[in-house]
């Protein structure tokens, strides 16, 4: 089966994407999507291991019974951190990494933009993705709100935090010759170059119109 035949990760700083092109990636190739938050909220549940101030980790969030897994499928969200990325290596060898690069006032926009329903943690985006009536979820009716790091001056640092933790991560996996970045400002343009590259390492299960 394909999902044994590729191990992946897609980084990207916040709202560039990373997620869809990930949830993309697992229906047309038959991959799982691993999600760094999925291991903390397994962490959270008392399934993973937590670290000495009894926050969850993310490494910590790779309990023995996830590792299998996750050497069958695409992850994001992790690595952020070099150190991070050296934890990664103890749990399996990547096969390729995509890394999404999208201009920094496009993501100020779209992350900006962003509103939630805070009991489901439904996301809406004023620009494409808008509730059906302004400042209200489209299912309860009830009040969105927007979270303090959606807010422009801490988007921006959001931003610039990620670029200096993620460098030595893109540097190490470039230097390994796995790396292979994608530039745009929306992700449906980008799309099709990654099916492309993923397409030449494993068969997909739909073609790029399908999805």
């Amino acid at each position: 089966m394909a999902s044994k035949l590729l191990r992946a990760v897609v980084l990207g700083p916040p709202g560039s994407g990373k997620g869809t092109v990930c949830e993309r990636i697992a229906r047309s190739f038959g991959l799982q999507h691993l999600s760094s938050g999925q291991f903390l909220r397994e962490s959270l549940r008392g399934d993973g291991g937590e670290c000495p101030r009894g926050r969850p980790s993310i490494t910590a969030a790779f309990p023995p019974p996830m590792t299998a897994p996750f050497c069958r499928g695409a992850c994001t969200g992790f690595p952020r951190t070099l150190g991070q990325a050296q934890a990664l290596d103890r749990i399996c060898e990547l096969d390729l990494v995509i890394s999404l690069n999208i201009p920094f006032e496009t993501l100020k926009d779209r992350l900006s933009a962003r509103w939630v329903h805070p009991a489901s943690g439904r996301v809406y985006n004023m620009d494409f993705n808008p509730p059906h009536v302004q400042g209200v979820d489209d299912l309860t009716g009830e009040p969105l709100v927007q979270r303090e790091d959606d807010k422009p001056e801490a988007v921006a640092a959001r931003l610039r935090k990620y670029k200096d933790a993620a460098k030595p991560v893109i540097e190490l996996y470039k230097s390994r010759g796995i790396l292979h970045s994608f530039s745009g400002t929306e992700t449906n343009k980008i799309w099709p170059y990654v099916y492309t590259l993923l397409s030449s390492r494993i068969p997909p299960l739909l073609s790029d119109e399908e999805n």
